[in-house]
């Protein structure tokens, strides 16, 4: 029996992946990784110059593309999905990476609304809109299927201190992979979750200055090298579609997690 090579799809060429939130971080690091293992990649974010320098770091000979794209807005998210369908005919991967924690350390009471929103259009909205897509796109494909991986978060499974908002779309996200996975089986669409604590990221950086513990008290927390999720993700990625990831929790292996609070 053949063996699918790293990067190949059921047809022989080359399998394409959407990576949203690909301008930096988690989202940088799991584009590179794809592309170092032979799939073609289509970076989506908001800045096309963070997308630009995403697509420089994979090198010479990479076959990528930049989409400028928010996911909070159906337009663009059709736009996207078009130029993947144009492109390249197909989808097989649909990382679904775009977030925002929002405004850190404010109280329940005092949450704007205007913070509430743009929170859940990006995290819980934006993965929805960007889900729905791929699903139709690999619904309609021949061979029919696809994967699609969401990152979640260790928020998912506790919050940290005033973090409602983040909190409740990460929760969110684990009811939305869960009927992504039971909906897509009839199509050969697989669904998991990548629950990620203290990746090294800027998004990170304040860990290593002290962040607000559920005692009430400041400490620096310890994170994991970036590479280290991306590998994780790959590992997902390229599992045939009869096999599946359901939940995957990757972190840094002192962060105060088990035990939390």
């Amino acid at each position: 029996m053949d063996v699918m090579r790293s990067g190949e799809d059921q047809g022989g060429g080359r399998r394409v992946a959407v990576v949203t939130g690909a301008g930096s971080g988690i989202g940088r690091a799991v584009a590179v990784a794809l592309n170092g293992a032979g799939w073609s990649v289509v970076l989506a974010g908001r800045r096309a110059e963070t997308l630009e320098e995403t697509a420089g770091a994979m090198g010479p000979g990479a076959d990528v593309a930049a989409v400028p794209t928010d996911v909070s807005q159906p337009a663009d998210v059709d736009a996207l999905f078009a130029a993947v369908r144009e492109r390249y005919g197909r989808l097989d991967l649909l990382f679904n990476n775009a977030g925002t924690f929002g405004p850190g350390g404010i109280k329940v009471e005092d949450l704007p609304y205007s913070a509430w929103r743009k929170v859940l259009d990006t995290n819980l909205t934006g993965t929805f809109l960007c889900a729905q897509a791929a699903f139709r796109l690999m619904k309609a494909q021949d061979p029919q299927g696809g994967r699609i991986i969401n990152n979640g978060s260790i928020s998912a499974h506790a919050p940290r201190p005033d973090s409602l908002a983040y909190t409740a779309t990460k929760h969110g996200m684990t009811g939305l992979t869960k009927s992504l996975s039971l909906d897509g089986r009839p199509y050969r669409i697989a669904c998991g979750q990548i629950d990620i604590g203290n990746a090294a990221t800027d998004m990170t950086e304040r860990m290593r200055q002290g962040v607000p513990q559920a005692n009430g008290e400041l400490a620096v927390e310890p994170v994991m090298d970036v590479t280290d999720v991306a590998r994780t993700v790959l590992h997902m990625a390229e599992l045939p579609l009869e096999a599946n990831v359901q939940f995957a929790t990757v972190l840094a292996t002192a962060m105060p997690f088990v035990g939390r609070g």
